[in-house]
């Protein structure tokens, strides 16, 4: 049985080691490939459904805001359960739902079966990050940590075109019945490899700060889909938002008067991991955001079909996918602002392309354009969480993994929702077709992107900056 004390000291990563790795990771894998296979398949969603693609879209941003409220749960359960455990009651859930979402009739079940697929993810993806960063030796972090994100990252690159196939010559159901055989092999893999035992906490878990945030995020969410279904000037848009701002002002009271924390934000006192987290952040916002933006684009705007949408995105994700090991590698001989630099830079130059040539785009230029735009994601979404994780004490890295993955599928869920009401506010102005109307809505969407995308530029400079001026310190500010 492996034990953390022993790994770390390792300078070989065992196979076991590995093997626990690669089943959290096979886990979150399918979640993800479920979610982005789901997005080249809405127009036949909301047609079955009867519903339109500001309800369908809580297909992919519900399940996402699900993920977010059970991410931010795992810093206190990675400290008072042991990693299989975790790893059992994840497997379950997702099977669970699986089956739902394939024998689905109705809306509210599928719905239903994506949330429990979100408990399960929402548990597997830190659980993932959090063997990796307490089994894999300082020295093989970021490597790993590349290797991790290189495995999630195949998810997005074979989602679509997986999704496409299956809507074309199959059925959208055989998204989630094809799911069920990899989900009993991953069980298998898992409960034979994973042993790492929790450190144990005396900790109370934080319910009411569990609560707030997780209607925070619905109110937030929920504001922008009410303003793609009634409009950015309804009163239903107005209504939720002013909620959210109450939600975020209890947030801030409640973390600053009580002794319990659901999740640690002392650590964004520390400016370079406030830097690395808005970073992340943006990187997510960008990458779930476009891969949801561009399919709606090419079958509505171009008249293409959801296999083709699919195989558009796909070169682009496998590129990301096989660049996360050298950005990781990267990071362990040079440091984090290289990778990061070039990460910015080339996003950037991708949507910015994207918002120029918006009228003029075809399926080759959106597939050179992502080509290019998913390549510097993966040179800069794991090198931030990384350098983030070496900011602070060992035991404080829970802490980080937690906060991160939080928000990192926060982000994928907000990115849904602004991008997809947007899209869907335009779409309900008359006067022009369907096709006009979702270049427009993608155009300002692309915008944007463009303008996120030059935050994070700014955040690199800013933290090498903040680097050069002071002596880099591993110990916390907190």
């Amino acid at each position: 049985m492996e034990r953390k004390s022993i790994s770390m000291v390792e300078q070989n990563v065992s196979r076991q080691t590995k093997a626990s790795i690669a089943a959290a990771a096979m886990l979150s894998f399918l979640g993800i490939l479920v979610e982005t296979s789901l997005n080249v398949t809405f127009p036949t969603l909301t047609r079955e459904f009867n519903v339109t693609l500001g309800t369908m879209q809580w297909v992919t941003s519900g399940y996402l805001l699900m993920v977010t409220v059970i991410m931010s749960t795992t810093g206190y359960l990675t400290k008072k359960f042991n990693a299989r455990s975790l790893f059992s009651v994840a497997i379950i859930f997702n099977l669970l739902g699986t089956l739902m979402c394939a024998t689905a009739q109705v809306f509210p079940v599928l719905l239903t079966g994506r949330l429990l697929q979100a408990v399960a993810t929402g548990i597997s993806t830190p659980l993932m990050y959090h063997l990796v960063m307490s089994l894999i030796p300082q020295r093989k972090l970021g490597t790993y940590m590349g290797i991790a994100a290189m495995i999630i990252s195949l998810a997005p690159a074979l989602g679509p075109t997986y999704g496409g196939t299956m809507a074309a010559f199959w059925s959208w159901r055989g998204v989630f019945i094809v799911a069920v055989p990899l989900l009993l092999l991953t069980a298998w893999i898992g409960e034979k490899n994973i042993f790492l035992e929790a450190d144990g906490t005396q900790e109370k878990f934080d319910w009411i700060g569990l609560v707030l945030l997780s209607l925070t995020f619905f109110c937030l969410s929920t504001a922008f889909a009410n303003g793609g279904n009634y409009g950015f000037k309804s009163s239903r848009f107005a209504w939720m938002l002013a909620a959210f701002s109450g939600g975020v002002l209890l947030l801030i009271g409640h973390f600053h008067f009580s002794s319990r924390q659901i999740l640690n934000f002392k650590l964004l006192l520390n400016p370079l991991i406030c830097l690395r987290w808005l970073n992340f952040f943006i990187l997510q916002f960008i990458n779930i955001g476009i891969s949801f933006v561009i399919p709606i684009f090419v079958e509505n705007y171009l008249h293409s079909s959801a296999f083709v949408a699919g195989l558009i995105i796909l070169p682009g994700a496998l590129l990301g996918a096989a660049i996360s090991p050298y950005a990781g590698r990267l990071f362990d001989k040079h440091g984090a602002f290289i990778p990061l630099l070039i990460s910015s830079i080339c996003i950037v130059a991708g949507t910015g392309m994207f918002f120029t040539l918006t009228p003029i785009l075809t399926a080759l230029s959106t597939t050179l354009i992502y080509l290019f735009l998913r390549g510097g994601f993966n040179f800069g979404f794991s090198n931030s969480m990384s350098d983030a994780s070496t900011q602070v004490l060992p035991q404080q890295k829970a802490d980080v993994n937690s906060l991160f993955n939080t928000f990192q599928q926060y982000a994928g869920s907000f990115g849904t929702s602004v991008l997809s009401a947007v899209i869907s506010a335009q779409q309900m102005k008359k006067g022009a077709s369907l096709a006009i109307l979702t270049a427009k809505g993608s155009h300002f969407d692309y915008g944007i992107l463009l303008i996120l995308a030059l935050v994070s530029l700014a955040t690199v400079l800013a933290a090498k900056h903040l680097t050069t001026k002071t002596d880099k310190s591993k110990t916390p500010y907190i």
